[in-house]
């Protein structure tokens, strides 16, 4: 794509205009339009309507409702009902001595691009997440063990590996978990993002956006919601086509061959039997297309000295032509139930993921000796049941389980040379390429059970203990029980100290580790480096956390926490061959230790926050996928411990909101984030140090201006009005993700170049 700035001058110009308007309606004294305000024991609900003389407060158990005599009844109960369930709701899964890290609706509107940012990019604001490729993030060290949440049911594992299925649009709110978890999470354990979706109460009416900008990006969507009766009804879709679905391999402003077209649907209907039972169902469907960077300057491998490309075909690895296809598809159906002094939530759901990659005939064989066609799609279907049981004063007991079974698939069709003296070297291959089929199925499951019990034996000291139970059978089968217990004191005035040990027990994640017979492609050009396969096991993990955060004044809070893991069996994975799909392997012996430190500020209209972490990842000793390495690498690591390819010593985020004229129909609000990263991995070859280098350390900052008028158009048309312009690395810093080198790495990967973007939403 050609870069033309004379399309963003046209977008700056536009916006400016607009936001003209906007402060000449910012002249007006706004007028409160506040209709029901639930207050509960979690936050604050609102809607919107038409000023009133307020009655007298409605008291319903914990919540708080300012009834308008406008309102009806009905809906106001609605309210009362929606705060009742959502709070109990989240009494099910407690994060007690865990780190957490919220993300309320304002702190997602506050971040630029809002709810058009992708999801990895708003979970890089919390401490000790580090970026990489693909839109992968890593938590604490770890690789992809992040598990999935909505409204507090786990979504098991899919194939997604550019971003997210999961958009932030979705999110009313949502939160990031770390540490030593309670019992009642188990899986995958780095950390637990749990997303509040948006639902036809708290999000009634419609909104339509378009946003867009520079590299062709283009990003219209539209959300409606409402209730009525006892129903309860939201939707949001999206489409996003831009030049940079994936991380360019060049410094250069435009990636080549980079476009990407992806569609996003959510979907979300609540029945509200009574003000103790709600039965809900949420499905969502992604479908994304990718062409893949080029990699220019290649030269081809001896494999081909003797093969005639075919006429027409392009051989310069500049201009190859490779496609991934992924879609995912997922639905959860949920009982809530209140019982006297049980509340509970039943759910099964269901998950389909699969990845489709398509080579360049020629160009793959020319350059990596395997033009190779590959689909894997896995299917996962489950159920999830938590209870608690508030047995006395001081103690409130937990309990439940959860299963997953899942079904893999994957089939590839190589396009190899043949190798004409196998068992000789150098080996020498024949012109003639020829295809090899594999194909392979695995049924396997997963599950869990818990207990605990969260007791105060004094005012200000809470003790969460418990035990799990987990197991899979799957490529492997093991299993193990999993004390827990979490302390949480609160020694002083808006102080709370937490100490807290687990154990944990995480399952290979079915959907990487690949049935593929390897002797399939013995004697040809896409052989493996050897024909050792030992299977991936189980990570176990010893997990230690302790910490304490402290209010100094309203507003402004501090955090400090430390951690400390020894693995066995530690869970890695690497991108291995041109499909990006990637595999896992353990490494016997892993070790991830580091501390975060993290501060904010909400007072009116400004908002600012800070996180600072410092983190150590290694490992020893390849067991497990051991064709994927050269035996250089598995001899040195197998006595020596080396950094994790995604181990990154210093990470850092902040940002700063402030709305001007926020008591006014127009505010405007100016915002801007920070992203540091001291760099991810690379080989030393000078010294032969498997990751045994750093990359370059990198800064970005966004920036964003969203002006906002209330109710535009009157009565005429009741909505708001949003214009938004967002700047994606400010300082057009060119930095580098990736260099190409390190465990499971294959290509250079270099962050976003400048990008502006500026959008227009409307109300309805």
């Amino acid at each position: 794509m050609t870069y033309r700035p004379s399309g963003l001058l046209l977008c700056s110009s536009f916006l400016s205009s607009l936001l003209a308007t906007g402060h000449a309606a910012a002249a007006q004294t706004a007028t409160t339009t506040t209709q029901v305000t639930a207050t509960t024991t979690t936050g604050t609900l609102a809607g919107t309507g038409t000023p009133a003389t307020a009655k007298k407060p409605v008291r319903k158990g914990a919540e708080t409702v300012q009834v308008i005599p406008h309102s009806t009844t009905h809906e106001a109960e609605q309210v009362i009902v929606t705060a009742h369930l959502d709070r109990a709701r989240s009494e099910l899964s407690p994060t007690t001595g865990a780190s957490v890290y919220h993300f309320s609706r304002q702190a997602l509107e506050n971040i630029p691009g809002g709810d058009n940012a992708p999801l990895n990019q708003v979970l890089l604001q919390a401490p000790g997440v580090a970026q990489d490729s693909y839109g992968q993030i890593h938590v604490r060290g770890d690789h992809n063990e992040v598990q999935f949440r909505l409204d507090g049911v786990q979504l098991p594992e899919g194939l997604s590996v550019f971003g997210q299925a999961l958009m932030t649009r979705f999110a009313d709110n949502m939160s990031l978990t770390t540490g030593a978890l309670p019992s009642q999470f188990g899986f995958l354990q780095a950390a637990v993002v749990d997303i509040t979706t948006k639902n036809g109460t708290t999000n009634a009416g419609g909104n339509l956006s378009i946003y867009g900008g520079a590299r062709d990006y283009f990003f219209p969507s539209l959300q409606y919601g409402f209730h009525k009766g006892k129903w309860d009804f939201f939707a949001t879709a999206d489409f996003v086509h831009d030049r940079v679905g994936i991380e360019n391999t060049t410094s250069s402003f435009n990636a080549p061959h980079d476009l990407s077209n992806q569609y996003h649907f959510l979907g979300h209907a609540r029945y509200t039997v009574d003000e103790d039972t709600r039965i809900s169902l949420i499905a969502g469907i992604s479908n994304a297309e990718y062409q893949l960077p080029n990699n220019p300057g290649l030269t081809p491998d001896s494999w081909s000295q003797n093969y005639t490309p075919p006429a027409g075909a392009t051989t310069n690895s500049d201009s190859l032509n490779e496609h991934q296809k992924q879609i995912t598809d997922f639905a959860v159906l949920a009982l809530q139930k209140e019982i006297g002094a049980f509340s509970l939530q039943d759910s099964v759901f269901t998950r389909y993921s699969s990845l489709r990659y398509s080579p360049d005939p020629t160009g793959d064989l020319l350059y990596l000796g395997n033009a190779q066609r590959a689909a894997r799609s896995v299917f996962s279907t489950g159920t999830q049941h938590d209870v608690t049981w508030r047995a006395a004063r001081d103690h409130t007991v937990r309990f439940g389980f959860q299963v997953f079974v899942e079904r893999n698939v994957s089939s590839t069709t190589s396009t190899v040379f043949p190798q004409t003296n196998v068992g000789s070297t150098p080996p020498t291959y024949g012109p003639n390429p020829f295809n090899v089929y594999d194909s392979s199925g695995k049924t396997g499951m997963v599950y869990g059970v818990y207990a605990q019990d969260e007791w105060r034996p004094l005012r200000n000291l809470t003790i969460n203990y418990g035990l799990r139970f987990d197991g899979v059978s799957e490529y492997t089968a093991e299993h193990q029980f999993s004390p827990r217990v979490n302390l949480v004191w609160k020694p002083w005035k808006n102080g709370t100290l937490h100490a807290g040990y687990s154990r944990y027990f995480t399952p290979p994640p079915f959907e990487i580790v690949s049935g593929a017979s390897l002797t399939h492609l013995y004697g040809t050009s896409g052989a493996p480096n050897s024909l050792t396969n030992s299977k991936v096991r189980a990570e176990r993990d010893h997990y230690f956390d302790a910490g304490f955060d402290q209010t100094i004044l309203p507003g402004w809070h501090i955090a400090f926490d430390a951690y400390y893991k020894l693995a066995k069996n530690l869970i890695d994975e690497g991108q291995f061959g041109a499909p990006i799909i990637l595999s896992g392997f353990n490494y016997r012996h892993g070790q991830v230790n580091g501390y975060e430190v993290s501060t904010s500020y909400d007072r009116g209209p400004l908002s600012l926050y800070g996180n600072f972490a410092w983190s150590r990842a290694i490992g020893k000793k390849i067991t497990s996928a051991q064709f994927n390495f050269d035996q250089g690498e598995l001899d040195y690591i197998s006595s020596r411990w080396v950094h994790l390819d995604h181990d990154q010593r210093w990470t850092a985020s902040a940002g700063a909101a402030y709305t001007f004229f926020h008591k006014t129909r127009a505010p405007l609000r100016l915002s801007a984030t920070l992203v540091y990263g001291s760099g991810l991995r690379a080989d030393d070859d000078a010294n032969g140090i498997p990751n045994g280098l750093a990359l370059t350390p990198y800064a970005t900052v966004n920036f964003s201006a969203v002006q906002t008028i209330h109710n535009t158009f009157g009565s005429a048309w009741q909505g708001d009005t949003q214009l938004r312009l967002d700047v994606i690395n400010l300082g057009d810093h060119t930095y580098m993700l990736r260099d190409g080198s390190g465990i499971g790495v294959t290509a250079p990967q270099y962050g976003l170049r400048r990008t502006i973007l500026c959008g227009i939403s409307q109300g309805f």
